[in-house]
């Protein structure tokens, strides 16, 4: 039995963002998928199921002490592979929006790469905990670079760069943690620049279209920036207070593209203008010093790796989602943590928040 003392140290705040910005979801997603005139879709029901499941997840992991998935790392790590690879499965894997990230399992698809994020933290934690502070050299980050190769590989072959990106993200954040030598993050950064134009060379064309536009913002011919300049023409048509719910024309008359997801907060500037999109941005600074504080917080290396892996998930698809829907980043098809629709996404945040969590009320002081 999990002792009841526990649960005085959870992040009630945390919590209670995590709710404000579902609710948000909901009323986003309502107006993105016009109930006014459809009447309740399908898509606000699966977001209000998924949201239930993430509940059920959150408090099953609650009662599991977080080491417990540090002795199970090398099985979470294969399994990860396995499920990666799921998706070339005949009969089961699925092509969507141009990328083979999908597997269809009857009255839902899954998107197994959302799931292999926390399950990668969680493996790669364990994995870098007897290395903290032992990264000084590139010898010593060869073994690094094998373990995480194959996961960002495989997603980069579906190929689905924005998840691709979140995983980099989440190496980064951890290795730095765990005292990568600055004169290596410099010479990375340096080479992760000059290759640039050979990773481009390799990008699937309708990522290509993307770069392009993002690179030639204002040339109308590409075709890559119609959807941006929609979304900004949504949000900047919001001004201050926004048009009211349900009264957005760019969303209303179709002219934002996928607006239930990737470009929901296209959607939400269009409809509450600048204080409405403030809010958001505010509940997420709060959300992320939150899990910042616990990362801080936790009692041992590995709970505190864990939590800055997932910190670093949720900040890159915040920052990558908002900025591209104001032409500030390319757009890479990442959607936005609790806000966009998507069952699998939802729910793989709320296990998510639900580790966190877990950390948090079995934290103790360290040093390290």
């Amino acid at each position: 039995m999990i002792d009841k003392k526990l649960f005085k140290h959870i992040d009630i705040i945390l919590i209670i963002i995590v709710l404000l910005l579902f609710v948000i979801s909901l009323i986003m997603i309502s107006s993105a998928t016009h109930i006014t005139q459809k009447g309740l879709t399908r898509q606000v029901k699966v977001q209000a199921i998924a949201f239930l499941l993430g509940i059920f997840a959150i408090i099953f992991i609650l009662f599991i002490d977080y080491n417990t998935f540090a002795r199970f790392q090398k099985g979470i790590y294969i399994g990860s592979i396995i499920l990666l690879l799921s998706v070339y499965l005949p009969g089961i894997g699925k092509v969507q929006f141009g990328a083979r990230s999908w597997i269809n399992l009857g009255p839902i698809d899954v998107q197994p790469s959302e799931i292999v994020k926390i399950a990668f933290i969680l493996s790669f934690a364990k994995f870098l905990e007897d290395k903290q502070n032992k990264l000084d050299t590139i010898k010593d980050l060869i073994p690094v670079g094998i373990y995480v190769a194959v996961p960002i590989l495989l997603v980069l072959k579906e190929p689905d760069l924005g998840n691709a990106l979140v995983f980099v993200v989440i190496v980064l954040g951890m290795t730095f943690v765990s005292g990568l030598n600055y004169k290596i993050i410099g010479k990375g950064v340096l080479a992760g620049i000059i290759s640039l134009p050979i990773v481009y060379k390799f990008l699937a064309p309708h990522q290509r279209i993307r770069i392009d536009a993002f690179l030639h913002p204002s040339d109308v011919s590409l075709p890559g920036n119609y959807h941006v300049m929609q979304s900004k023409i949504a949000i900047g048509s919001g001004q201050l207070l926004g048009k009211g719910l349900y009264q957005g024309t760019q969303n209303n008359y179709n002219f934002l593209p996928v607006q239930e997801s990737d470009f929901i907060f296209a959607v939400l500037g269009e409809e509450f203008g600048f204080v409405g999109g403030l809010i958001i941005l505010i509940l997420y600074f709060i959300f992320l010093y939150r899990m910042i504080k616990i990362s801080q917080k936790a009692k041992d290396v590995y709970g505190s790796l864990v939590v800055v892996g997932i910190t670093s998930m949720f900040a890159f698809q915040i920052f990558e989602n908002i900025g591209m829907t104001m032409g500030v980043m390319p757009v890479t098809g990442v959607t936005l943590p609790f806000l966009s629709y998507g069952g699998s996404s939802l729910v793989t945040n709320m296990i998510a928040i639900g580790i966190a969590l877990n950390v948090g009320m079995r934290r103790q002081k360290i040093n390290f």
